[in-house]
């Protein structure tokens, strides 16, 4: 199966996302060139972030420029997840600036997601930087705001919603991967 340069990947902060990508990148052909010892955070209940993350404050910004985004990765070879809670706003722009890469969103719901990511560690997780958000209120607003404009896109490009299973990976990646964990209140979809 081919596969794209770049995978634009959002999904709100406690949506467990990041071990989505995580599990994403033992495919081979993915590109984790992204990775060093600077840009992880581990939790004892909790598999972390690992790689470059795009946002305001954080250490990459949310730009939409390739040489800026490719800038995150030693090598250029292979598939590059490009994370942002916030390309959950630029959607649209993404798409038109990026139309041979891939989009793909995590769904997991409000309360799910905001008590997941304070469990996780949430103002206290060293990588990325969530001090944008402010504080707790921010951050549920901004978890809902995000969510419905995933919800928004994936309904105008008459996306597929499925949970993230062995099956879903082998039809949209070509690869069998063995899960230990599945979610039933997860779920995603790949717009391409």
């Amino acid at each position: 199966m081919h596969l794209p340069n770049r995978i634009f990947f959002t999904g709100v902060p406690g949506s467990r996302w990041s071990g989505i990508a995580q599990t994403l990148e033992t495919i081979p052909g993915f590109n984790t060139s992204d990775r060093n010892s600077q840009r992880e955070y581990t939790h004892t209940n909790y598999g972390g972030h690992a790689g470059a993350y795009f946002g305001p404050k954080m250490e990459f910004e949310d730009r939409l420029n390739a040489d800026y985004i490719d800038s995150a990765w030693v090598t250029q070879d292979g598939t590059k997840i490009i994370k942002s809670h916030n390309w959950a706003y630029k959607l649209h722009d993404v798409k038109l600036s990026f139309p041979n890469d891939w989009i793909m969103l995590v769904y997991r719901p409000d309360m799910a997601s905001y008590t997941w990511w304070h469990e996780a560690g949430g103002f206290a997780i060293k990588y990325p930087s969530y001090k944008w958000y402010q504080n707790s209120s921010t951050m549920l607003h901004e978890i809902n705001n995000q969510n419905r404009n995933i919800l928004a896109f994936a309904y105008e490009h008459d996306a597929t919603w499925k949970h993230f299973t062995a099956t879903w990976i082998k039809d949209n990646f070509g690869y069998d991967l063995h899960l230990t964990k599945q979610h039933s209140d997860i779920l995603v979809t790949i717009i391409k």
